[in-house]
C-alpha cells in the first residue's frame, strides 16, 4: 500500500516536473561544450575514442579472437557508461543542488531524472554509432534489433533505481562515493565489458556473473540482438523489470520519507 502510494506520487511529480527535467538536461547539456572547441562532437568521440583504447589492448595485445571486437566492445562500453554514470553521480546529488533546494521545493528525485536524461542523451548518440559500426564491419542486419528499446528500458530503470536509494544515502553518508567507485570499478570487470563471459568464465559461473549482474545482463542481451541476431530472454528481462521496479519504490520512499531534513543535515 505504501510503495503503490509513493509510486502514485512520483509518477504525478513526473508528470508535473517534465517541462523541469527537460530545460536542465539542455542546460547542461549546453554548458558541457560552452568552452569546448569541438562542442557536440566530443559526444561522438569520447565513447569511440575508449573503444579504439580497448580494442587495441584487448585485440593486439591480448590477442583476442572475439568476431566484431570494436561493435562487441562499443555495446559493453556504451552500456556502462549509461549505468556507472547515473549511479555514481546520484551519490552527491543533494548535495551539489543544496542551492536549489534552499530557494524552491523540488521532489528529490527529479534531480536525478534530469540527470539522467542527460546520459541517456549521451547513451543513444553514442548507440547510433553502432549503426555505423555495424556496417563498417559487415554485421549482418537482422529484425531482434528492434528489441533495442525494451533492453534500453531495463537497464534505464535498474539505473535510475540504483540512483534513487544512493542519493538517498549520500546525504548522509559522508565517504559513500568512495565507496561506490571502488564496488564500480569491481563490478566493471566483471560485466564482460570487453570480453565474453560465456567463453572466458567456466561453469555454471558464467551464467551466474549474467543472470545476477544486471549490467553483464543487458549488455549480453545488447550483443545478442545487433551482434548474432538472437532473441533476448524476456523472462529474465521481465524479472530484471520487476527488481528495477522495487528498487525506485524503495528509493522513492526513502525520499519521500526524509527529503525534508536533507537540508539540515547538508
Amino acid at each position: 500500500m505504501i510503495g503503490s502510494e509513493n509510486l502514485k506520487k512520483f509518477f504525478y511529480n513526473l508528470k508535473k516536473y517534465y517541462k523541469y527535467s527537460v530545460y536542465a538536461a539542455k542546460a547542461e547539456l549546453k554548458s558541457e561544450i560552452t568552452n569546448s572547441y569541438l562542442n557536440w562532437l566530443w559526444w561522438f568521440l569520447d565513447p569511440i575514442s575508449y573503444m579504439l583504447i580497448y580494442t587495441f589492448i584487448v585485440e593486439v595485445v591480448f590477442k583476442t579472437t572475439e568476431q566484431y571486437f570494436p561493435v562487441f566492445v562499443f555495446i559493453g562500453l556504451t552500456t556502462w557508461d549509461l549505468f556507472s554514470k547515473t549511479v555514481s553521480g546520484s551519490v552527491k546529488l543533494v548535495k551539489n543542488n543544496i542551492g536549489t533546494i534552499n530557494k524552491v521545493y523540488l521532489p528529490k528525485y527529479i534531480l536525478l531524472v534530469s540527470k539522467s536524461f542527460v546520459f541517456l542523451f549521451k547513451f543513444l548518440i553514442s548507440f547510433t554509432l553502432i549503426i555505423v559500426l555495424m556496417l563498417l564491419f559487415k554485421v549482418p542486419f537482422s529484425w531482434q534489433i528492434l528489441n533495442f528499446p525494451i533492453i534500453l528500458f531495463i537497464i534505464y530503470i535498474i539505473s535510475f533505481g540504483c540512483g534513487t536509494i544512493l542519493s538517498h544515502f549520500g546525504v548522509f553518508v559522508e565517504d559513500l562515493s568512495n565507496i561506490i567507485n571502488i564496488l564500480l570499478k569491481l563490478v566493471f570487470y566483471f560485466s564482460g565489458i570487453f570480453y565474453a563471459i560465456a567463453t572466458r568464465i567456466p561453469a555454471p559461473f558464467n551464467k551466474l556473473m549474467v543472470t545476477l549482474n544486471p549490467v553483464a545482463f543487458c549488455i549480453d542481451q545488447f550483443r545478442r540482438i545487433f551482434l548474432y541476431g538472437a532473441i533476448p530472454n524476456y523472462l529474465l528481462l521481465f524479472l530484471w523489470f520487476i527488481a528495477g521496479i522495487i528498487l525506485i519504490v524503495i528509493g522513492v520512499s526513502l525520499i519521500n520519507k526524509y527529503e525534508n531534513s536533507y537540508a539540515k543535515v547538508v
